[in-house]
């Protein structure tokens, strides 16, 4: 180690990043020793070569944001100077889709094909209000024959079904874009899950989940708050149903209903939770707001919460191979590579 001269400062340290991913325009925290002194300007803090706006900071961190054109690489701090010092890799997501208006997941299928919504206002036609992305990211129309899709789900056979918050329908969707109806009067039907079993789960914002089985019955499984946007619905590995969905209130649930229809909130204090997810190890990932920051958390089984991608705007997310994961914002779809393990180095 070398050995420092006296009156030499010692060189910044940093120890930590969270999230490890983040959106263009994204705001990131880095921690460690010595980032910011008194008596110097403000330090410099780059990302694959581009500088970052530095919101707040101390010695012990910085808060920076991630400007638009901003891609993936290694933080730096005060490149090119005496007290350079090298940081962690950050990965930015890249834009696959744009003019788009998702307002939940995307899905993908069991070829890798990713399918998303313009789902528009309610009761408009749009040209295309379905569309299709093939594993080059090329954009494929597939139709407007649904006026504002809103859940997309698949099926274990690879079919797509789609519902539509306008007339309270769940279609199925061939390879076409053409759609025929499954089931219907289903109230303002937003999410869509299917359990282990091959059920069909919707969410009708109003305040009921549907559960329609495999001869098309429907049943009335639970009922929750009535959402002011849009119910949205995962399955866990255990066979629980998991949903969000923004209310009036400033701290929203996450409900668990189990498989007899008991509910029970899993976690509270988010705001605006949109679209969710579980990964492989049965961590809840889920687009919210918490304790003043937008983006996507993720939550163990034991309600511990850590960042994993920052950013504005996100509705949903799903997981692709690479592995990576598709994230849906208002406007369009992202791609961000996901390395699971060691992902995240900082808990909140």
């Amino acid at each position: 180690m070398p050995r420092l001269t006296r009156g030499a400062t010692p060189a910044p340290k940093i120890d930590a990043l969270s999230p490890r991913a983040t959106l263009p325009g994204g705001d990131i925290r880095i921690h460690g020793e010595r980032l910011l002194t008194t008596d110097e300007d403000l330090p410099v803090l780059t990302c694959g070569g581009t500088a970052t706006h530095l919101i707040s900071g101390g010695a012990q961190y910085l808060l920076a944001r991630v400007p638009e054109g901003a891609v993936s690489g290694d933080l730096e701090l005060n490149p090119g100077t005496p007290r350079a010092m090298s940081g962690p890799y950050l990965e930015v997501a890249g834009q696959i889709a744009e003019e788009m208006h998702p307002i939940g997941n995307p899905a993908i299928d069991q070829n890798g094909m990713i399918y998303t919504t313009f789902s528009g206002s309610r009761g408009q036609t749009v040209p295309v209000s379905l569309y299709r992305l093939d594993t080059g990211f090329c954009t494929i129309p597939l139709g407007n024959a649904i006026v504002n899709p809103s859940g997309l789900a698949l099926d274990k056979k690879n079919q797509l079904y789609v519902s539509s918050r306008y007339n309270g329908t769940v279609y199925q969707v061939d390879e076409e874009g053409r759609a025929e109806v499954f089931a219907e009067g289903l109230g303002l039907a937003t999410g869509l899950a299917f359990d282990p079993a091959g059920n069909l789960y919707v969410g009708d914002r109003s305040g009921t989940i549907f559960k329609i089985d495999r001869q098309r019955r429907i049943f009335v499984f639970a009922t929750l708050e009535p959402s002011v946007a849009a119910y949205h619905l995962a399955f866990n590995p255990e066979g629980d149903l998991y949903v969000s969905g923004p209310t009036t209130t400033s701290s929203d649930a996450i409900y668990r209903i189990r498989p007899q229809g008991e509910v029970e909130v899993f976690f509270q204090g988010l705001g605006r939770p949109q679209g969710l997810a579980f990964d492989l190890h049965g961590h809840l990932l889920i687009a919210a707001a918490w304790r003043g920051r937008r983006g996507i958390l993720r939550i163990s089984p034991e309600r511990e919460v850590e960042w994993a991608v920052s950013g504005s705007g996100l509705v949903g997310l799903a997981f692709a191979r690479g592995p990576a994961l598709i994230l849906a914002t208002h406007g369009g779809l992202f791609h961000v590579p996901w390395d699971t393990p060691g992902w995240l180095t900082f808990r909140s």
